[in-house]
């Protein structure tokens, strides 16, 4: 996978959780797991680089505190449009 998309669990037309992938082998799976932010987990693979981002908390998760935690790992942050399924549910 080349590009990170969002994927959003609903429950009764309210979001249950999401996940925001990261590029990464295909085959690659979470080898650990770390608390960032309030409701965000930051999945690594086995080599030590992100794989994903758990959202753990879709509700109280901000843009800001998305944005917060890219840039803590290096990675480009996101715009508003990008969390949009998230941030209008």
């Amino acid at each position: 996978m080349t590009q990170p998309y969002l994927e959003v669990t609903f429950r009764r037309g309210k979001p249950l959780a999401a996940y925001y992938y990261l590029p990464r082998r295909q085959s690659e799976k979470s080898y650990r797991s770390v608390r960032h932010e309030p409701g965000i987990v930051v999945d690594f693979g086995r080599r030590g680089h992100p794989i994903g981002i758990e959202i753990t908390a879709p509700n109280e998760v901000s843009l800001a505190a998305m944005n917060r935690v890219l840039r803590e790992l290096g990675l480009p942050t996101l715009k508003r449009a990008d969390l949009a399924p998230l941030l209008a549910a």
